[in-house]
C-alpha cells in the first residue's frame, strides 16, 4: 500500500536565471523543436526513400525515435520550470517520466550495440550480410532494446513509487531522476539504491564493452584493407555512429557512475542537460551531415517538393 504523503512536486529547474529566462525559454524551444523535426525527418526519409532501405537506416530509424520520446519526455517541464521559475508534476506524473526516461536509456545503450554489431557484420563479413541481416533479424533485433527498456526498470519503479515523502517536496532539478526522488523520501532506500547497482553492469557496461570489442575487429578489419578509399568508405561508415556512442556514454558515465560527490548540483545538472536536450539534436545533425546517402535523399526530396511551386 502507497502511504505517500506527497502528492505532487515542485520541480525548480534552473532556477537562477533571474532576467535570461526568455532567452534560455527560446533556445531551449528552439532546440527541442529542431530535435523533433531533425528525428521525425530522419524517420520519414529511411521510411519512404528506397536507396535507405538497409539495416543500418533501418536502426537509425529506433534511434531517432528514442530520441524523440527522451526529448519529449524531459523538454516541455523544462520549459515550464525556466519560464515559471518550477513547476508543479504530480506524483503519477513523476513516477511515469522517470519509467519512460529510464526505459529509453536502457533500451538505447542495448540499440547502440545493436548498431554496432550491424557494422561488424557489413565490414567484417560483408559475403554473409545480406544472408544474416536479414528482415526476421533486424525485427528481432530492433525489438529486444525495447522491451528490455520496457521490462527491466519496473522493479525499481514499483519501489520508487511506495516510498513515503514526509516533508519536502521540492526536487532541485528540471526533472524526476532516480537520485532527488532518494534523497527526498524518508522510506529507507537501500533497496533501490541495490538494484540500480547490480542493473548497472548488465545494462550499461556490458554493451558498452560489446561495442568496444565489435570495434575492435572493425578497426583491425579496415587496415588490411588495401585502397585508401575503401578504408575511407569502411571508416566513414563507423564515424557516425561512434560519436554518437562517445556522446551518449560519456554524458552517461559522468552522470551515474562518477559519484555524485564529485561534482556539484548545478554541474550535474548542466551533464543532464547535455544528456537529455543536447543529445538527442545531435544525433540527428551527426548522422544527416555525415552521411552521404541521407544528405542526397534530402536534396531529392526537397527538390520534388519545390518542383510544383517553381
Amino acid at each position: 500500500m502507497n502511504q505517500t504523503r506527497v502528492t505532487e512536486f515542485i520541480l525548480l529547474g534552473f532556477g537562477n536565471l533571474h532576467s535570461f529566462r526568455i532567452v534560455f525559454f527560446i533556445l531551449f524551444l528552439i532546440i527541442y523543436l529542431s530535435t523533433v523535426l531533425g528525428n521525425l525527418l530522419i524517420i520519414l526519409l529511411v521510411s519512404t526513400n528506397v536507396q535507405l532501405q538497409s539495416p543500418m537506416y533501418y536502426f537509425l530509424c529506433h534511434l531517432s525515435f528514442c530520441d524523440l520520446v527522451i526529448s519529449t519526455n524531459i523538454v516541455p517541464n523544462l520549459l515550464g520550470t525556466v519560464l515559471s521559475r518550477g513547476k508543479k508534476i504530480t506524483f503519477i506524473d513523476c513516477i511515469t517520466q522517470l519509467y519512460f526516461y529510464s526505459g529509453i536509456i536502457i533500451a538505447e545503450c542495448f540499440l547502440l550495440s545493436v548498431m554496432s554489431y550491424d557494422r561488424y557484420l557489413a565490414i567484417c563479413n560483408p559475403l554473409r550480410y545480406s544472408s544474416i541481416m536479414d528482415l526476421k533479424c533486424q525485427i528481432f533485433l530492433s525489438l529486444w532494446p525495447w522491451l528490455l527498456g520496457s521490462v527491466l526498470n519496473l522493479s525499481a519503479i514499483f519501489h520508487i513509487s511506495n516510498f513515503n515523502f514526509c516533508n519536502d517536496n521540492t526536487i532541485d532539478h528540471f526533472y524526476c531522476d532516480l537520485l532527488p526522488l532518494q534523497q527526498l523520501s524518508c522510506s529507507d532506500t537501500t533497496l533501490v539504491e541495490l538494484e540500480a547497482f547490480l542493473y548497472s553492469m548488465p545494462l550499461f557496461i556490458l554493451p558498452c564493452g560489446f561495442i568496444i570489442i565489435t570495434y575492435v575487429y572493425i578497426f583491425h578489419t579496415i587496415v588490411k584493407i588495401p585502397s585508401t578509399t575503401g578504408k575511407q568508405k569502411a571508416f566513414s561508415t563507423c564515424s557516425s555512429h561512434l560519436i554518437v556512442v562517445g556522446t551518449f556514454y560519456g554524458t552517461l558515465i559522468t552522470k551515474y557512475m562518477i559519484p555524485s560527490k564529485e561534482h556539484s548540483l548545478l554541474i550535474n545538472k548542466i551533464i543532464s542537460l547535455l544528456h537529455t536536450v543536447f543529445t538527442p539534436l545531435f544525433n540527428p545533425v551527426i548522422y544527416s551531415l555525415r552521411n552521404k546517402d541521407i544528405k542526397t535523399t534530402l536534396k531529392k526530396s526537397f527538390w520534388l517538393i519545390m518542383k510544383p511551386l517553381r
